[in-house]
C-alpha cells in the first residue's frame, strides 16, 4: 500500500469539497492523470463506521454514474441478479472480495459482514460498485463491469480539468470558465520541482449579468425578493452553461451585498438548488487577495502597484510591493450602489449631494492606511472603471481585448464622472454599452474612481480585464 501524497490529497479535497476522512490510499488514477477512487479506513478518524472501502472522487465518473442511476439500471440489475443464477454467484463473490479487502484495513464489529452498494444480493448504489471495479480491476465486480462499459471513456488521457468561478456582487454576477490540460501523476511531481504552472490554462467562456443583487440592502439589511428573483434567473442560466462545458468544479463567491444581509439563508438555499455549491461568503481581504492574483495574471506594472476593485457594495484596495507578494489589503464600505442609495438621491443628484458623497468617500480612502505617494503604479478593475475606459475609446461595441490595459487619466476619469453626474439614468442609459441598472449607480462608482486616481502618483491608472474571477479560477486549477 502507497501512502497518498499530498498533491493527490489535495485534489481529492477539491474534488470532494471537503477535507478526505480516512484516506489510507490512492486505489485508482484516471487516466487524465487525476485520483479516481480513493481507499479508506472502515472506521474513520472520528470514530464512525465507514463501510465504503472503495469510495469514488473522479467528479466526471461520479456524474456518469448518477447519470446511470437515473436512467432505472439499478433496477434492471437487481432484476437480473434474480433471474440470473451465475451472475448472481459472481455479483456474491464480489461482495466478499470487497469484505476481505476492507478486513485487511482493520476490523470494525458495527459493520461486520456488511459490505457496500447492495452487494450481495441487491443494487443500490453504482458509484460504490464502479469504485471497486476501477480498484480491483476488470474481472472483479460484474456489475461494475458492466456500468463502467455503459458510460464509456469519460475521464480518457489527455482530459482537461475545467473549472467555473462564479462571482456574485452587489451590482453584477459574473462567470468564468476555464480548463487546463491534466497532467499525469508523474508529470504533476516533476512539474511541482520545477516550480512550474504546468499547461497554460485556456479562457473557455466569459459572461457578466446586472442583477443588482444588492438593491435596497444598505437601507433594510435583507435581499428585496425582486433582486433575488433577478439573480436567480441569472444562475438558472448559468447553471445550464456551467452543464454545457462538462466542469469538474464550481465555487460561488458572495462579496459585500451577501456579507450584510438578514436573510442570506434564502440567497443560499437558492444558489444550492441551482448550482449544486454553497456559497463562499469571503471577507473583504480575502475578495482583495483574490482580485489582486487576478490582475497580475493579465497585467504587468511597475512595483509597488495599488490595484483596486470598486463594486457595488464595497471598494478593494491591495498594495502589491516589489516582492510580488500582498502588501496590504483593506475593504472600504464604499461602492456604486452603497453611495447611490445612501448620497445621491437626486435625478441628477444635486451639487450638495455630490459635495456630501466626495467628502465621505475622500475620509475612507484617506483613512485606508495606503501610502499613496510611495505607488509606482495603480490598476482598476470591474464595471466601473470599465465602462469608463469604454466610453474614453468610444466604442459602440463592447471590446475586452480594446479596453484591457487602456491608460485613464484624472483629466479623463474627471470629464466622464461630471458629464454623467450632470444626467439622469435615462439618459445615462441612453449611452452605447450602457446597461440601465449600471446607468442607476455608475454616477457614484465614478466619483470613487475620481477620488482614486487624483491620489495615485503621475495621476493615471490602468485598466484591468483580469480580476478576482480570473484569481478563482486560477486557485482551483492550482489545487
Amino acid at each position: 500500500m502507497t501512502e497518498p501524497s499530498a498533491a493527490d490529497l489535495a485534489e481529492v479535497e477539491a474534488q470532494l469539497g471537503r477535507a478526505p476522512r480516512g484516506v489510507v490510499e490512492v486505489a485508482y488514477h484516471c487516466p487524465s492523470g487525476h485520483p479516481g477512487v480513493v481507499k479508506t479506513l472502515p472506521r474513520l478518524p472520528n470514530g464512525t463506521p465507514f463501510p465504503t472501502v472503495y469510495y469514488l472522487t473522479c467528479p466526471r465518473i461520479v456524474s456518469a454514474c448518477s447519470t446511470l442511476e437515473a436512467s432505472g439500471l439499478m433496477a434492471e440489475m437487481t432484476a437480473r441478479l434474480d433471474a440470473d443464477a451465475e451472475l448472481a454467484a459472481r455479483y456474491r463473490a464480489a461482495h466478499e472480495a470487497y469484505l476481505a479487502d476492507r478486513e485487511a484495513l482493520g476490523h470494525v464489529d458495527e459493520i461486520d459482514g456488511i459490505s457496500a452498494g447492495g452487494m450481495p444480493t441487491r443494487v443500490k448504489c453504482l458509484h460504490v460498485l464502479v469504485g471497486h471495479a476501477l480498484a480491483a480491476g476488470r474481472g472483479v465486480n460484474p456489475l461494475g463491469d458492466e456500468a463502467l462499459d455503459a458510460m464509456g471513456d469519460v475521464c480518457p488521457e489527455g482530459a482537461a480539468r475545467t473549472v467555473a468561478a462564479v462571482d456574485c456582487g452587489t451590482n453584477s454576477v459574473r462567470l468564468l470558465i476555464m480548463s487546463q490540460p491534466l497532467l499525469e501523476p508523474r508529470e504533476k511531481s516533476e512539474a511541482m520541482q520545477r516550480a512550474s504552472k504546468g499547461p497554460e490554462p485556456k479562457e473557455l467562456i466569459r459572461e457578466v449579468r446586472l442583477a443588482r443583487l444588492g438593491q435596497g440592502v444598505d437601507a433594510t439589511g435583507e435581499f428585496h425578493p425582486d433582486a433575488l428573483a433577478r439573480t436567480f434567473a441569472v444562475l438558472d442560466e448559468y447553471a445550464r452553461i456551467i452543464a454545457d462545458h462538462g466542469v469538474d468544479e464550481t465555487r460561488f463567491v458572495a462579496t459585500s451585498a451577501a456579507r450584510d444581509v438578514s436573510n442570506r439563508d434564502v440567497f443560499e438555499a437558492g444558489v444550492r438548488a441551482r448550482l449544486g455549491v454553497g456559497v463562499d461568503v469571503i471577507s473583504g481581504e480575502e475578495e482583495a487577495r483574490l482580485s489582486a492574483a487576478g490582475v497580475l495574471s493579465g497585467v504587468s506594472s511597475p512595483r509597488p502597484t495599488l490595484i483596486f476593485d470598486i463594486g457595488g457594495g464595497s471598494t478593494e484596495l491591495v498594495v502589491v510591493g516589489e516582492d510580488d507578494q500582498v502588501a496590504s489589503a483593506v475593504s472600504l464600505d464604499i461602492g456604486a450602489v452603497r453611495i447611490t442609495e445612501r448620497f445621491l438621491r437626486t435625478e441628477p443628484p444635486t451639487a450638495e449631494e455630490q459635495e456630501a458623497a466626495r467628502a465621505y468617500i475622500g475620509e475612507l480612502i484617506d483613512g485606508a492606511g495606503v501610502d499613496f505617494a510611495a505607488l509606482a503604479s495603480a490598476i482598476g478593475v470591474a464595471g466601473t472603471v470599465t465602462s469608463v475606459a469604454a466610453d474614453h475609446l468610444g466604442l459602440r461595441e463592447y471590446s475586452r481585448e480594446a479596453v484591457h490595459g487602456t491608460a485613464l487619466s484624472a483629466e479623463t476619469i474627471r470629464a466622464i464622472s461630471r458629464r454623467w453626474l450632470g444626467q439622469t439614468a435615462d439618459e445615462i442609459a441612453e449611452q452605447p454599452l450602457m446597461h440601465p441598472l449600471r446607468a442607476a449607480v455608475i454616477g457614484g462608482g465614478s466619483m470613487i474612481l475620481d477620488e482614486i486616481v487624483t491620489r495615485v502618483p503621475g495621476q493615471q491608472v490602468l485598466v484591468s480585464e483580469t480580476d478576482i474571477l480570473d484569481g478563482i479560477a486560477h486557485e482551483l486549477l492550482a489545487r
